[in-house]
């Protein structure tokens, strides 16, 4: 390893002095950085790597910058000595007092990531994605204490069993269901392959890791129910609303947060001469287009003008929304738990595939980021519908 400290004669400051600036090169590599220290460029001797006697400060910064060389040498004879390979980031990490790569921990390696994509909420991700992180990086603690009884590991001590434990805690421990496990795993792989990205991980741990599949059931409202909901004498403005707003989502497919943000400027006239919603999915990022069907229609045209804000729909908040909805569950004598998304998954079922929409229109009309997940939710939905049409056919060829 070699130190050199140089200045910089064109960065003067106002005093017109320049910084002081410490290189170390190693295995033919090179780390700048800022020592903190200032002199009058006239005084500086570049070979004897000194301060000059006649600076006002010469004796401090002499010592200073004999300081630094001197606690660069101690990183650099640690890290031979404990540590198999380095390089010159590992030693100025050394000298800074921070983790080096070998000695990285798993959550630490976690709160990197977490800062890398905090800077991007707004630009390339949402608030709500990067909290998600956070989440996950709170269960992979709880998990390091309840496993290893320690605070945090080394991440390159990090095999394929430590996915494996991970996995088994949160399904006993957390009793998480498997999609929930996915998900979670799914996060935690992304901190890993920015660790690997960074060279702190020579081997991926996921690469023989395959996520178990997760069956869900889809839940919806069928054509019987839906009707008996949408026709029902409520006799309570409150749970008229409610009842509104869920059934205009039944038509439209619309998530809660789109519900909520839904103006009248988002109605705009199609091709066709109908109505049509143009709005950006708030998960995704990713524009919908979706036709007002009748019902959806009549129920816009029954609030118009009513509403403050450009609003269309008498929306509530969603913890109000989906306690209000039991009530009508209740009322309507619906047996599921009626909450707000199974509108989403009414509108791909009972309204677009049970009627023999095409998977991938119902595919565009969700918003979804790719026809994959629509196949994976609602594939089963279909299989009902080709075993319906296939019953007919074999009648017609008795």
């Amino acid at each position: 390893m070699k130190t050199l400290f140089l200045i910089k004669k064109q960065k003067l400051n106002k005093a017109g002095l320049t910084p002081v600036i410490c290189r170390i090169t190693y295995e033919k590599s090179r780390k700048q950085f800022s020592t903190g220290l200032y002199i009058n460029p006239d005084y500086w001797d570049r070979e004897k790597q000194k301060v000059l006697k006649k600076a006002e400060n010469s004796e401090y910064v002499n010592k200073q910058m004999s300081l630094i060389k001197q606690q660069l040498g101690q990183a650099f004879l640690m890290l031979q000595i404990h540590q198999n390979s380095f390089d010159v980031d590992d030693i100025y990490k050394k000298f800074k007092g921070e983790e080096t790569k070998q000695e990285l921990g798993v959550i630490s390696a976690y709160d990197e990531h977490n800062d890398y994509y905090k800077k991007l909420i707004g630009k390339d991700i949402k608030e709500v994605s990067w909290q998600k992180f956070e989440n996950t990086k709170t269960h992979l603690q709880a998990f390091i204490k309840w496993k290893f009884q320690q605070r945090d590991m080394k991440l390159e001590k990090l095999k394929y069993q430590f996915i494996k434990d991970f996995e088994y805690y949160l399904k006993t421990e957390k009793e998480m269901q498997q999609s929930t496990i996915n998900k979670t795993l799914q996060r935690f792989k992304k901190m890993i392959n920015f660790a690997v990205a960074q060279d702190y991980l020579d081997k991926n741990p996921f690469l023989m890791h395959k996520p178990k599949p997760a069956k869900k059931e889809v839940v919806y409202l069928t054509k019987t129910e839906l009707s008996q909901l949408q026709n029902k004498e409520l006799g309570n403005k409150r749970l008229e609303e409610v009842r509104d707003c869920f059934v205009f989502c039944c038509y439209t497919g619309l998530a809660f947060k789109e519900m909520s943000n839904l103006r009248s400027s988002h109605i705009l006239k199609g091709k066709d001469g109908r109505d049509w919603i143009k709005m950006k999915r708030q998960k995704t990022g990713k524009s919908i287009s979706i036709p007002l069907l009748p019902v959806a229609q009549k129920l816009l045209d029954k609030y118009k003008g009513q509403l403050k804000e450009d609003k269309v729909l008498p929306v509530r908040s969603n913890a109000h929304f989906n306690a209000y909805l039991k009530e009508i569950a209740v009322l309507c004598r619906i047996r599921i738990n009626l909450t707000h998304h199974i509108a989403r998954k009414t509108f791909a079922t009972t309204v677009l595939l049970l009627n023999d929409v095409p998977m991938e229109i119902v595919s565009k009309l969700l918003g979804h980021s790719r026809i994959g997940i629509t196949q994976a939710h609602y594939g089963a939905i279909l299989e009902e519908k080709v075993d319906e049409e296939m019953s007919k056919l074999a009648n017609k060829l008795i």
